[in-house]
């Protein structure tokens, strides 16, 4: 993977020309009194330089003259070591990483001003740590009051993002590589937790058989907090408390992604506890199917990001007003929104080193993102009938066999040149097949 960190960054250099680029590492976060989480680094910064470790700084310097690529990190020190872990180290980043020159992290700002008095721009992203955020400004504007003697030094900050991220946007193959392992680790987990779901039993114990057979398969864990919902739980979008113990003519929704290798999966699926839909979770069940299908059919080289949502917001709405759920024309439903009541999310976000990972939906108000080849997407429509749902105007109460069901059915597809890949296709759900699993 050096190889591809490398050319990574040459690309970003390429495209900031005479400016320097500065990347911070995640912040460690505590869990309890002294007591950490497990450590996750920066996405961007990992995608650039590989880097697993806290107290970091990357810098790119495409017109320095030696050192172009530069490493602040933590020196050895084998007190701390001996609590905290192995550090890679000042001489070891430069062999291991790629790097031009190393320094130790306490000598960022003695060095720093070395590699910004001759850009033209600094590429910064603001992030959530304001004493990094301050030392940067710091520089910048002592730069400034100093350009008039020297006129060299950067007289913008841009954000690195507007760059960075649409190159994150299309995967490598390296990077598609991983998210089909992340995937299939995700595809045994579901199978599992389909085969093993049975009325009586907690949802945790479903969770801790998912999350167990993604350590077991080489994952660094969940992508994100499973979501194991059954009954009414369904209808709440990010349940996590996973408590409640499974009845006879539940549905149970399980949202779960592994991570591997820093990528990420993203899977739901909606099945019926004790092994059949009832008529109305079928009913239901069928119309959220049939929009992920139109959807997922969406997925083509040239379509815009947001047809793919469109066509299930059409089928949904339609299917809707078939069940009497909805009332009215179904262009002028769908033109007031009044299905949002039912359907309160959007059907896709991209997926990658992050989960809702990096890059635009929409480039201005008529400019919308085209899909290309090499993105990944996540599928995901749901319908919710939800208790206490504030109903649109003029629509009619929810009858009360609809109430308390919640659906929702996500892939994750990769746009291909001549088409798209579901990635995830490995978890059934089609009717007969779900119900053959019971």
């Amino acid at each position: 993977m050096q190889l591809e960190y490398r050319q990574r960054r040459e690309q970003l250099m390429s495209k900031i020309g005479n400016g320097t680029a500065i990347f911070r590492s995640a912040p460690m976060a505590v869990m309890h009194n002294d007591v950490e989480y497990n450590y996750r680094q920066d996405s961007d910064f990992f995608y650039l330089t590989g880097f697993n470790e806290p107290e970091a700084v990357a810098v790119l310097a495409p017109h320095h003259q030696e050192h172009r690529f530069v490493l602040f990190v933590q020196p050895k020190e084998r007190e701390k070591e001996v609590w905290t872990g192995y550090r890679c180290g000042v001489e070891a980043a430069k062999e291991l990483y790629g790097a031009d020159e190393a320094y130790p992290i306490t000598e960022l700002d003695e060095k720093l001003t070395q590699y910004l008095e001759k850009a033209d721009r600094i590429y910064y992203h603001l992030g959530r740590d304001r004493h990094f955020n301050d030392k940067i400004l710091n520089h910048y504007q002592n730069l400034l009051r100093t350009y008039p003697r020297r006129g060299t030094g950067p007289t913008a900050i841009e954000d690195t993002g507007t760059i960075l991220h649409s190159m994150r946007l299309i995967k490598s193959e390296a990077e598609l590589e991983m998210m089909r392992q992340a995937a299939a680790i995700a595809i045994e987990a579901h199978n599992q937790a389909m085969a093993i779901a049975k009325p009586g039993r907690y949802e945790y114990e479903i969770q801790a058989e998912i999350e167990r057979i993604f350590r077991l398969r080489g994952g660094m864990g969940p992508a994100y907090p499973s979501i194991v919902a059954s009954g009414v739980n369904a209808c709440v979008l990010h349940y996590i408390e996973n408590n409640r113990q499974m009845q006879e003519n539940d549905l149970l929704l399980i949202d779960a992604g592994c991570a591997y290798g820093y990528y990420n999966s993203d899977i739901t699926r909606t099945f019926p506890v004790g092994g059949k839909f009832t008529p109305e979770q079928k009913a239901l069940y069928e119309i959220v199917l049939a929009a992920q299908k139109q959807a997922i059919a969406k997925v083509q080289p040239g379509n815009t990001f947001s047809s793919v949502h469109d066509a299930a917001v059409r089928v949904l709405t339609e299917g809707l007003v078939e069940l009497g759920i909805l009332k009215g024309e179904v262009d002028k439903l769908i033109e007031e929104e009044k299905y949002k009541p039912y359907y309160m999310h959007r059907t896709s976000h991209w997926l990658g080193l992050d989960v809702h990972d990096v890059g635009v939906y929409q480039h201005g108000e008529d400019k919308p993102q085209i899909l290309q080849p090499g993105q990944v997407l996540t599928v995901e429509p749901g319908i919710y009938i939800v208790p206490d749902t504030k109903l649109a105007e003029d629509q009619p109460q929810t009858d009360p066999r609809w109430i308390g069901i919640g659906i929702r059915i996500e892939d994750d597809v990769l746009v291909t040149p001549t088409g798209h890949e579901v990635l995830t296709d490995g978890v059934p759900k089609a009717v007969e097949d779900v119900e053959r699993i019971k």
